[in-house]
């Protein structure tokens, strides 16, 4: 097999817990809170049903095909020709979205802390730093998330804490005030993210207890959705109606921080969630990247694809998009489109083939 590494259902829910939740904590109560306004708390609970759903689907594709990977089985389900065009696009769907990612991260970077500092910089020590952990193996990387996502969840718990005096609970109301319409439409966007659940089909192959793979992605599911909800309310407590009007919400939150004029200046730690969950998003979706790349050609390892991709990453990252007004564009309108072709659509497909070819 092209990857001997060996990891547990448990460590794939924590490896995902970041993936899904790392950009999704800062950009996605601005973006809600544009159509959802005060109930844009709500949205994240109907959005995690399309992560339950990307859950249902990757775990009842590898029933059928234990061994294998999206790339793989879709040339057995709809033939050789049409299975390398399937897995052409889903290559370019995801260096794509990995080169959104990158931008993500380097447009905070660069606008919050190093101002001075090239974006190309900024991006490609992201990429090779994520280059290095890709090429240790999925354990290796699971291994990482498991000492990031524990420091990351309690710092994200510390700022809300810290925040709690200058909550003001009355911001909510009033709830549900056009019916849950409102709520619904800016469940769409999370709704993108939590999606995303479906690259869970690409560390099923490699379980040692596959069985519980399901389960185990369904908690991560709840976390990302609890985290969501806390972290929209924490927007709408401080700032109300007008949370739609900051980019990163959380961040500007953090700057309200002040604890007897000790504790201040936390953006510092939003830096350290952003970066450390960040970090296991990228190498994440660079792993799928280059094991699919590595599945498409026939290759018997994925190491050698590594530092070369990492290359174009870093390229495509910087081109990707002209600016960040464009980027949350392409995120509130587009990207829920285009996610839901590769992460439901095209899964479920392929599920249909597959069940019609066994019946």
């Amino acid at each position: 097999m092209i990857e001997k590494g060996r990891i547990s259902a448990m460590q794939a829910a924590i490896l995902l817990y970041p993936t899904i939740m790392a950009t999704a904590v800062l950009l996605v109560p601005s973006i809600t809170g544009k159509i959802a306004r005060q109930d844009m708390w709500l949205s994240p609970i109907w959005g995690s049903v399309f992560g339950i759903i990307a859950v249902i689907l990757a775990a009842k594709l590898n029933n059928r095909f234990p061994k294998q990977t999206i790339i793989q089985y879709s040339s057995e389900l709809v033939g050789k020709v049409t299975g390398k065009l399937i897995g052409f696009l889903y290559l370019f769907f995801l260096i794509h979205s990995l080169g959104i990612i990158l931008r993500e991260y380097g447009e905070f970077i660069k606008g919050f802390f190093l101002l001075q500092t090239p974006i190309a910089v900024i991006i490609g020590s992201m990429v090779l730093v994520s280059a290095l952990a890709v090429r240790g193996g999925i354990e290796v990387m699971a291994r990482s998330a498991q000492v990031f996502v524990p420091i990351v969840f309690v710092l994200f718990i510390l700022i809300v804490i810290l925040l709690m005096p200058e909550m003001d609970p009355g911001n909510l109301f009033p709830i549900l005030e056009n019916g849950p319409m409102r709520s619904l439409e800016g469940a769409i966007v999370p709704a993108s993210w939590f999606q995303q659940f479906f690259l869970l089909s690409f560390m099923l192959p490699f379980m040692n207890d596959r069985e519980k793979g399901a389960k185990w992605g369904m908690v991560s599911v709840i976390a990302v959705m609890f985290t969501l909800v806390i972290s929209n309310l924490v927007a709408m407590f401080l700032f109300g109606n007008i949370t739609s009007h900051f980019t990163y919400p959380v961040m500007e939150a953090a700057r309200y921080i002040s604890l007897a004029e000790f504790i201040q200046h936390m953006e510092s730690v939003v830096m350290a969630i952003w970066v450390g969950g960040t970090f296991v998003k990228i190498s994440v979706f660079y792993y799928v990247f280059v094991i699919s790349l590595s599945h498409w050609l026939h290759l018997s390892d994925y190491r050698p694809t590594v530092l070369p991709s990492g290359v174009i990453l870093t390229v495509l990252g910087i081109w990707v998009v002209d600016n960040l007004p464009h980027l949350n564009e392409f995120l509130s309108t587009v990207y829920p489109f285009y996610g839901t072709l590769f992460y439901g659509i095209i899964p479920v497909i392929l599920l249909v083939v597959a069940m019609m070819r066994r019946s």
